[in-house]
């Protein structure tokens, strides 16, 4: 079973995974018209956080399909009937099997859901990059991101957005000089061209690529710390100074 995107707004995906017999996974639907008009019939409905661009069309697709059942985090902002998940919850439907990862830092209250080799991650984890600290506290975010790269390799990574090419660019302003970076932008940078999705990616190309992930890796602490004008004290800094980078960064 391979994930497919619906492109929805100017840059968001909702994520569609599926095959004969099974029915439709839906994740994070902020409209429903590109739900309602790719023809699939969901069997279950994952959120990932309270935001309106990932939200925005559940209650739509629940008016069409009122039995859908529905996962969301504990949080009064999703203002739907819903089974509210936490850590280690498991998110189940038919052959659906889906467990929950707290991953506080974009918002307080954002989980990320795993199972049958995906990874639906919402706005934490990007390709190439991770979201903004909108709720949560750089540790926070760190921690999570931490926790999604211990995932298997070969997991292939659903983020909520297509920022791969802006991500890349600010990558290759922390290590220029990494050639897993170099190789993932060109087929990035072909794939845009050919007006098809970045994504998935594979969790392994994260890992090698993504400076969020490599806050351990020396090309990485050396380029913040010639922001800092030192060395960082730990990698939690290391990985505030780079998202405050990134905050500021024009390209």
């Amino acid at each position: 079973m391979t994930p497919r995107p619906l492109p929805a707004f100017s840059d968001n995906y909702i994520w569609t995974l599926g095959e004969a017999g099974a029915g439709w996974v839906v994740v994070d639907p902020g409209e429903a018209t590109p739900v309602l008009a790719a023809g699939i019939e969901p069997a279950l409905l994952l959120l990932t956080h309270h935001h309106a661009d990932h939200v925005g069309g559940a209650a739509a697709l629940l008016e069409r399909w009122p039995d859908l059942p529905v996962f969301a985090p504990v949080d009064e902002r999703i203002a739907l009937p819903c089974t509210r998940v936490g850590d280690g919850d498991l998110a189940t439907a038919g052959p659906w099997r889906f467990e929950v990862i707290e991953v506080p830092g974009h918002t307080r209250s954002h989980v990320a859901f795993t199972g049958h080799g995906v990874l639906f991650c919402g706005d934490t984890l990007f390709s190439l990059g991770c979201g903004r600290l909108f709720e949560g506290t750089p540790g926070q975010m760190q921690a999570s991101l931490d926790r999604l790269a211990r995932l298997p390799g070969d997991t292939r990574v659903c983020c909520g957005h297509e920022y791969t090419l802006a991500n890349a660019a600010f990558a290759a302003s922390v290590e220029p000089d990494n050639p897993a970076l170099r190789r993932r932008t060109e087929e990035a940078t072909a794939m845009r061209a050919r007006g098809m999705p970045t994504l998935p990616s594979l969790l392994s190309d994260e890992l090698a690529a993504n400076p969020f992930l490599r806050c351990d890796v020396p090309a990485v602490r050396d380029a913040v710390a010639a922001r800092l004008g030192r060395a960082p004290v730990d990698r939690v800094e290391t990985f505030a100074e780079l998202r405050r980078w990134k905050d500021g960064f024009a390209g």
